[in-house]
């Protein structure tokens, strides 16, 4: 009878010990992994934009564009016959540009480990598909700016970008009813515009590696990614 007892009794302490294995086996993220796991993603969509501005030839994205009505811009220019003025100074700031993101890349980098445990912890778990990239554009933004101004401002005028520049504005704004003159100096815009394609080809990154479990590639991205996808479907089908 005793025996008989003690079935049940062993039984109960065989399925507490399984579920002790289970919640420690690691199949569950730790919140520090949810964090390194996001820093992973952020890097790695880091890198993909650095291999973009490397290249500026092979993607318009990361070409210099003239500010406001761009296009419009430009056009009334090239037909006023600046085309060679206005292609040397393209290919000029599209330069200083990518120029300024291979001096700045500790700058990026920097950012992402800025980012703390308890926030990672919050935007894995999410149907926001660039949840980490929002983050990472509110956080550091501003200091990236900062930071990014002198980098730039320096690159532009080793390359004598600004010089043309003030030539094409001087040209620009004295064309008859210009409702809105370009600005003397590109500085600000043109840091403006590195961070948010820096920033936009890490949303898309992190986006293809919430969806694509191959574009994971470290084993901290495919545990919390792969963790976080199975919890979103679960929220999912409660709902």
């Amino acid at each position: 009878m005793r025996r008989l007892l003690l079935i049940p009794f062993a039984f109960l302490i065989m399925m507490l010990s399984g579920c002790s294995v289970l919640k420690n086996s690691g199949l569950i993220p730790t919140e520090l992994e949810m964090a390194l796991g996001l820093k992973d993603a952020l890097s790695q969509g880091l890198f993909k934009g650095f291999d973009s501005f490397a290249n500026p030839e092979g993607n318009p994205l990361v070409r210099f564009a003239f500010p406001g009505e761009a296009e419009k811009i430009e056009k009334t220019l090239r037909d006023l016959g600046f085309d060679k003025t206005i292609n040397q100074v393209t290919g000029k700031f599209t330069r200083a540009m990518s120029s300024a993101v291979n001096v700045a890349r500790p700058l990026f980098f920097d950012a992402v480990k800025k980012m703390t445990i308890k926030d990672a912890a919050k935007i894995l778990v999410t149907d926001n598909t660039h949840a980490a990239t929002d983050y990472f554009k509110q956080a550091m933004k501003p200091g990236l700016m900062t930071a990014f101004r002198p980098i730039v401002d320096s690159t532009i005028k080793i390359e004598k970008a600004d010089e043309e520049w003030k030539g094409i504005t001087s040209i620009y704004n004295s064309i008859p009813f210009i409702n809105k003159p370009l600005e003397s100096s590109l500085t600000d815009f043109v840091s403006a515009r590195v961070i948010d394609l820096m920033f936009l080809m890490v949303a898309n990154e992190e986006e293809q590696i919430r969806s694509k479990y191959e574009l994971r590639k470290t084993d901290m991205m495919r545990k919390v990614f792969t963790w976080a996808e199975g919890e979103i479907k679960r929220k999912l089908q409660k709902n």
